[in-house]
């Protein structure tokens, strides 16, 4: 009888019982979850030679194009110059904070971003490398000329026995001229060289895939991440306020004889923890928006800001099982490894097309022409002209080349074997990823539900303690640690929602799909809701002080 972890932590009292049947629940879930209790035979699965074929193609038709133009609206914020580089300071200072929703982000970066520009003339290389290698099934001509004209001017004298020297003189013109046609009928490297450039041609158009899927998983990150920092800076405003609240309240009861200078410096000291989380804040901000101004290549002197607050985009449909079998037909990532293979193989046919025979026929032109002077005449009196056409078959061969060519077979099957245990590699890999956000999921999804309640629960239990503050019946102590534990909730609640939010972008990215059900709309008043004159205080501008001259303040 076999017993889970859960049953025997209960067993030696290590686990809560309640703990303990939430675990056993779990547990009963997954397993119910399977159709048979029974393990599957892994030799039985189809493999992905099966599935995909030998040789896929990237289908560009599963995921939206990129955008190719801006709208109106938009193009002022046309990437700078690829070899743009400022040199004074106010070609780099910001004159513009740009509200941009996820979608303008999206446009934006598909347009703007130097990544994806690059990847993409990537896939124009790799198709002229293609057309360069279907080109060895065309024949070649070779021009060749030696002199167009050629002139040669010499004197000569010539001595014999008993007899002066003969002077002979001469200035001659050439021209010569040849043509070469080769055709190659057999050639064993050619067919296994061409596959292995259009394997390579897939395979950079699944980059561009890969990359074109990563890039709007990165914008999505980074502009939820601005909008969580747009939420922490407001939490560390309302922090802020609240502590000026909780001070001036300390302060008059301090006056009126009735609360202690004790109540009063904690009023101070949890001001000064509530302006350096909005100051942290404000820093995370403004690293956010210049990395979303790095992704999406903006303009030097333009800063975007997110046009939107942050909410919760929906709910994830598909089970975890679903997402990862989609996962698995989806990803890209799993074909390059497939052509890979592909590509090894043809390199090592080709490797031992060395050592076979190659047959081609040739036709060879050649035509010569010559004139000149001889002996000093006045006019040509040399003339030579001629041409000659061979057409033939020519063969070669290279029977013995040390082993060199099976060595090289050999070495491009080994490539392709590891490829296959990359393959492996990488379908581990992305079962994790999805598993991991898929639970992430879950983790977000529940911890938006305590911590929505638990800023609910702290709003009144503050107002409760100032309450019994201005009362007399409790101290400054309360108000505080009610203020804490309040800050606590609303970052809890705003880090929830932009986890779960990225998930979301994590589960589409790694998946393909798009199961996300629209969140209800909520029945809000049309007016904000004001607070009373008395919570109302304004927030100053705290000057920055040099670190050299604020250290020295508390000595």
């Amino acid at each position: 009888m076999r017993r889970t972890a859960a049953g025997l932590l209960l067993i030696a009292g290590l686990l809560p019982v309640d703990l303990a049947s939430v675990v056993v629940a779990q547990e009963a879930a997954d397993s119910s979850s399977d159709n048979g209790s029974a393990l599957i035979d892994q030799s039985t699965l189809p493999t992905a030679i099966e599935s995909k074929g030998s040789r896929p193609q990237a289908d560009p038709s599963v995921l939206p194009a990129a955008a190719t133009t801006l709208p109106e609206n938009l193009d002022a914020l046309q990437a700078p110059p690829s070899l743009a580089l400022p040199d004074q300071t106010d070609q780099v200072r910001i004159r513009e904070l740009r509200p941009l929703t996820l979608a303008e982000v999206e446009q934006l970066a598909e347009i703007n971003n130097p990544e994806l520009k690059a990847v993409a003339l990537e896939v124009q290389q790799a198709k002229a490398s293609l057309r360069a290698a279907i080109a060895s099934w065309y024949p070649t001509l070779d021009l060749r000329a030696i002199g167009l004209p050629q002139y040669l001017a010499a004197e000569e004298n010539v001595f014999s026995e008993g007899q002066d020297g003969r002077l002979s003189q001469f200035d001659r013109t050439s021209a010569n001229f040849n043509a070469r046609l080769n055709w190659n009928l057999i050639d064993p490297a050619r067919v296994p060289q061409i596959s292995a450039a259009r394997d390579t041609f897939e395979k950079s158009r699944d980059s561009y895939l890969i990359t074109l899927r990563q890039l709007r998983l990165v914008v999505a990150k980074a502009y939820y991440d601005l909008q969580r920092y747009d939420d922490q800076v407001n939490v560390g405003k309302q922090s802020v306020m609240a502590s000026l609240i909780s001070l001036r309240q300390a302060r008059a009861r301090f006056q009126a004889g009735v609360a202690t200078k004790l109540e009063v410096l904690e009023a101070e000291t949890q001001l000064s923890r509530d302006r350096d989380l909005l100051t942290n804040s404000l820093r995370l901000q403004s690293r956010a928006r210049r990395n979303l101004a790095k992704i999406t290549n903006l303009p030097q002197d333009v800063t975007p800001t997110a046009a939107s607050p942050s909410r919760v985009v929906g709910l994830w449909e598909p089970s975890l099982q679903e997402s990862i079998i989609a996962a698995y037909a989806f990803r890209e990532e799993l074909d390059r490894f497939i052509l890979d293979i592909s590509i090894n193989n043809s390199k090592a046919n080709a490797a031992l097309a060395a050592v076979q025979p190659i047959l081609g026929i040739y036709n060879n032109f050649t035509t010569d022409r010559t004139e000149g002077n001889e002996f000093g005449a006045a006019e040509p009196n040399f003339y030579q002209f001629g041409w000659d056409n061979a057409v033939g078959v020519s063969a070669t061969w290279n029977i013995f080349d040390g082993g060199r060519a099976r060595a090289q077979y050999r070495r491009d099957k080994l490539r392709a074997d590891q490829s296959a245990y990359e393959f492996a590699n990488q379908r581990g890999a992305i079962r994790l990823e999805v598993e991991q956000s898929f639970y992430d999921l879950k983790a977000n999804q529940q911890t938006i539900r305590t911590a929505s309640r638990a800023v609910i629960s702290q709003r009144e239990a503050l107002r409760l303690a100032r309450l019994r503050f201005q009362a007399g019946v409790t101290t400054q102590r309360e108000v505080v640690d009610n203020q804490r534990d309040l800050t606590r909730a609303q970052q809890t609640y705003v880090n929830a929602v932009a986890d779960y939010n990225i998930t979301i972008a994590e589960l589409r990215r790694y998946t393909g799909l798009d199961q996300v059900v629209s969140c209800p709309a909520l029945d809000l008043p049309a007016d904000k809701a004001q607070p009373s004159a008395s919570e109302v205080v304004p927030i100053e501008p705290a000057p920055i002080i040099p670190a050299c001259e604020a250290s020295l303040l508390g000595s």
